[in-house]
């Protein structure tokens, strides 16, 4: 007796994957805490979080927006002022490290910064340049609506029974003299590239760790039953700054933020992985869920994603996916660091 003898079929690569066709690969994940249909669901992070909140929504489950659009903003102007994009509006979070930033101001531990970039008159906000596509008509009214998300992240913390964050990027662009990190480089969503003031860095395994540690610890200090969900965003790199190829550079990207959401779901409690990014990039399906430039996601492949979610969950006892015409395709959602395509 050893003890493969006593594994289930899907702990080995000949029953689990080989023998199957690829739609009928299942059971890939077992939910490590239960997450109920009324559980208060926060979603953030990068790009692909977006479809997360989206199937929430569409099987009646509770995905938390505690920054709704105001009355007066017509419904079809949403998306572009990032409202119902994710949980609250801060743009697309890449990095442990963004998303440390934001809690830190919200929670107080560390005042905002007070830069804004300015174009043709308007203000636009460096820490969320695409919230508001024209700028804010002032400094007070950018603050002010910064405030208001603030205000959002605090009421979401204190609410959310589960916090889903997706792991984009270990690529930034940092203020030289403060340390804070930017979401694209300046320069090319807005503001204007300053090598004096803004360098460039690539998080690695005890960095991307340690600001993931650091978030959850904020987290859980206002809420301490928080219970994290990691995914890691199966979207390639659009550029790299390192210097690599482009490939190279995102399987470096993607391996470290693998690496940091299994050892995290090693080390603290309440911590699990949902394999979004193994179900799209897995060598089984063969780049089958990749558009035809091999980075976006098919319609087709993000309902398989959602399809194997819900599966883990059993929110219901026959998964079907969803047709293409009522997903949601990568051209939908709102991505900053997509603008580097214009450079290539």
């Amino acid at each position: 007796m050893n003890p493969y003898q006593c594994l289930p079929p899907r702990a080995f690569w000949r029953t689990a994957v080989a023998d199957k066709s690829a739609p009928d690969i299942g059971e890939l994940w077992t939910p490590q805490f239960e997450i109920g249909n009324k559980d208060a669901i926060v979603t953030a992070g990068s790009c692909f979080a977006q479809h997360i909140g989206r199937a929430l929504v569409a099987r009646g489950m509770h995905w938390l927006d505690a920054e709704p659009a105001p009355d007066a903003l017509p419904e079809a102007d949403w998306k572009a002022h990032n409202y119902g994009v994710f949980s609250f509006r801060t743009g697309n979070l890449y990095t442990p490290a963004m998303l440390c930033q934001w809690l830190e101001w919200a929670l107080g531990v560390s005042a905002p910064p007070d830069e804004t970039w300015v174009h043709d008159g308007r203000f636009f906000d460096p820490f969320r340049p695409a919230v508001e596509p024209d700028g804010f008509a002032s400094e007070r009214a950018l603050f002010e609506s910064r405030e208001a998300t603030l205000d959002a992240i605090r009421e979401a913390l204190r609410r959310a029974k589960v916090f889903v964050f997706t792991l984009g990027l270990t690529e930034a662009w940092q203020h030289r003299e403060t340390g804070l990190v930017y979401p694209v480089c300046p320069g090319t969503v807005r503001g204007t590239f300053d090598p004096l003031l803004h360098r460039f860095c690539n998080f690695g395994f005890m960095d991307t760790y340690g600001d993931m540690v650091r978030a959850l610890e904020l987290m859980r200090s206002i809420n301490p039953q928080l219970r994290l969900l990691l995914t890691v965003s199966p979207v390639p790199l659009t550029a790299t700054a390192t210097g690599q190829h482009v490939l190279s550079a995102t399987t470096y990207s993607k391996s470290v933020l693998r690496a940091v959401a299994g050892q995290l779901c090693e080390d603290l409690p309440d911590v699990d992985y949902f394999p979004s990014y193994e179900i799209i990039t897995g060598t089984p399906f063969k780049g089958a869920f990749y558009q035809p430039n091999q980075r976006e996601v098919t319609p087709e492949g993000v309902a398989f994603v959602m399809q194997q979610f819900f599966a883990g969950l059993e929110a219901v006892q026959t998964v079907q996916a969803p047709t293409p015409s009522t997903s949601v395709s990568c051209e939908d959602l709102v991505c900053e660091d997509a603008v580097l395509d214009y450079y290539a």
